[in-house]
Formats: C-alpha cells, sequence, structure tokens
C-alpha cells in the first residue's frame, strides 16, 4: 500500500513538472526574424517624361548612355518624369508569400536635384505592369491605378543630393504581399497639386558601384 502511495506521489510530481515547462513546447519564444536585401533590376527600371505637346518618351532599361533615373518636372523644357522600379519578390533572396512582414525601406542614392532652390514633394505608388515591359499609359493614375501610395516626408531637398535616402515602404510592401504579386513595382513621381518645376535624378548606374549606389529593397520578416 505505501508502494502504491509513492507511486501515485511520483507521478503527480511528475504531472507539475511538465506543466511548469510550458506544456511540452508550447511556450517557442519570439520567431525569428530575417532581413533580405533585393537590387533592383536595371533591365526594367525606366522612366516616362510627357512632355508639352502631350507626346510620351518611354526609357526603360540602364545601358551604356543611361545609368539614371528621373521624377518631377524639368525647368528648362517643361517635360514631367515618373520613375518606375523593378524588384523581384521571388526566389532565393526573395521574400515568402506567406511572410508576415516587419519593415521594408527603398534606398535611393539621389545624383541631383534641379534647379538647386527648392524642395520637392515626392509620391511613391506600388503599381504592377506585367510583363514588366513599360507602356506609355504607365505614366497615367487612372490607365495604370495605384494599389497603394505613401508619401515621403520630409521632401526632397538640396541636402539629399550625394546621399542614400531610406523611404519606409512597409505599407506598400504588405499590399504586395496581400496581392500575391512576384514583382515589386513602385511608380516614383511628384506629389500632386500646384506644379513645382524641380527634377530629382536616381542613381541607377550597371557600374562597379552599383550594390552601393542603385535602388535597393531591404524587407525584414519572419
Amino acid at each position: 500500500m505505501i508502494h502504491l502511495q509513492r507511486v501515485a506521489l511520483l507521478i503527480a510530481l511528475t504531472g507539475l513538472g511538465v506543466s511548469a515547462c510550458g506544456g511540452g513546447g508550447h511556450d517557442q519564444g519570439p520567431p525569428i526574424s530575417y532581413t533580405t536585401q533585393i537590387q533592383s533590376d536595371p533591365s526594367f527600371d525606366g522612366d516616362i517624361a510627357l512632355t508639352l505637346s502631350n507626346a510620351f518618351i518611354v526609357t526603360q532599361g540602364m545601358s551604356a548612355t543611361v545609368q539614371s533615373v528621373f521624377a518631377g518636372i524639368d525647368s528648362v523644357t517643361g517635360d514631367e518624369y515618373r520613375t518606375f522600379l523593378d524588384f523581384q519578390l521571388t526566389g532565393s533572396n526573395g521574400v515568402p508569400g506567406n511572410a508576415f512582414i516587419e519593415s521594408a525601406f527603398l534606398d535611393i542614392y539621389v545624383n541631383s536635384l534641379q534647379p538647386t532652390v527648392g524642395t520637392l514633394p515626392i509620391l511613391v505608388e506600388l503599381v504592377s505592369f506585367q510583363p514588366p515591359n513599360l507602356l506609355a499609359t504607365d505614366y497615367d493614375r487612372t490607365a495604370q491605378p495605384p494599389l497603394a501610395s505613401i508619401v515621403v516626408s520630409p521632401d526632397f531637398a538640396q541636402s539629399d543630393v550625394g546621399t542614400n535616402v531610406s523611404i519606409d515602404v512597409t505599407s506598400l510592401i504588405i499590399k504586395a504581399q496581400d496581392l500575391g504579386l512576384v514583382d515589386f513595382q513602385v511608380r516614383i513621381m511628384e506629389d500632386l497639386g500646384p506644379a513645382i518645376p524641380l527634377l530629382l535624378e536616381i542613381n541607377d548606374t550597371t557600374g562597379a558601384n552599383r550594390d552601393s549606389l542603385a535602388p535597393l529593397l531591404t524587407v525584414t520578416y519572419h
């Protein structure tokens, strides 16, 4: 009888120990975060200009003579430019479709802001042009409506020239994930409002410095 009581007591104590340890592994701690960096695709990056005569000029693909993209209004010609950048979300360096996005930042290197006086408000819009070949209609916000957008704060200024500007695009990446997009594609343009004759030049070099100068998307997820 005493032996049976001891066995019962050992079983009870063992049960308490399991409970104290979290019920067999339910307490697994916080999820592990991963960070990936994706460079824009220079073969699909480009810009579209709308001239004063209502003609569209589409430039896509970096080359020996094209190493940057533009957004804003050229104060000399009056042409308005809108930049398009393409980042592949699939592949070994991409973002899993079921990932929970913690943060996402778009880094761009500002080559110039012309003229040198004033500030430029910029709008970044999530778009989807598939296959990723730019058409003149991609310029238009009605023909190619934004899926989501953010206003960059603060406005671009001369102090940004020669630096990498980091833009929080977390909400845009989350939207892209929700829609199951295989590419993260953005349209960068002057924010809507009174026309401001300032032109932003974004570095998109294919040279030796591409790793440090070209558009870069950094996503942290779990």
